[in-house]
């Protein structure tokens, strides 16, 4: 029998320091510096590589691959996963149990137009999707697509830490000492190494899973 789909958890060990960090603003006038919105900012980005990785369809069976699929249900749209249950009874087979038999036809719908390109099997309230195995040549080209979202994912980081030394910058002008810019440069820097590092992990990891047969 196939094990209930729950999702992986979020490894966030190697920021367990930042996470557990108390809000530090530095205020200079009307200027303030803080790690924690930096943070939760480049949090977002890694939630967003995410949910692209998971859009990338491999030849493996696997519940994530739904995730960024939205169905139109009961007047607002609503994740594929809180209108049935996902099971992977087989390595190439991905099974929901809809909930509400009126909903299984908007299920479908959604998946056939969600471009991950799987045709949808119906029986009753079960929405039966076989996975199609991939060759290397496509395999290849996931894995480029995947260094691209990860791309983005860091220049994101940039754009955040490139924020964040602007505003240090700002608190320099309005009297700021030099000890403390060197201070909250490096808190800056090293928040953007990590959370670099956690794009890399993903990214390495994704392609792994791609390339495996």
């Amino acid at each position: 029998p196939g094990a209930l789909y729950r999702p992986a958890p979020v490894d966030y060990d190697v920021l367990q320091d930042v996470a557990t960090r108390r809000t530090r603003a530095l205020m200079s006038d009307d200027l303030e510096i803080d790690i924690d919105d930096l943070s939760r900012r480049m949090d977002g980005a890694i939630s967003s590589l995410r949910t692209e990785f998971a859009s990338l369809r491999t030849g493996r069976a696997s519940g994530s691959m739904l995730e960024p699929i939205q169905v139109e249900a009961y007047g607002q749209m609503t994740p594929i996963n809180q209108l049935g249950t996902i099971n992977v009874p087989e390595p190439r087979m991905v099974v929901i149990n809809v909930w509400d038999k009126a909903m299984v036809g908007k299920v479908e719908k959604a998946i056939r137009d969600s471009g991950l390109g799987i045709n949808p099997q119906l029986n009753g309230t079960l929405v039966m999707l076989p996975i199609p195995e991939l060759n290397e040549q496509r395999r290849r080209e996931l894995t480029k697509v995947a260094a691209q979202y990860a791309e983005h994912a860091r220049v994101s980081m940039r754009n955040v830490r490139r924020d964040g030394m602007d505003k240090i910058k700002k608190a320099k002008a309005g009297g700021m000492s030099e000890d403390d810019q060197k201070f909250w440069e490096s808190e800056v820097q090293e928040l953007t190494n990590k959370y670099t590092a956690l794009v890399d992990k993903a990214l390495e990891a994704k392609q792994e899973e791609i390339m495996q047969v």
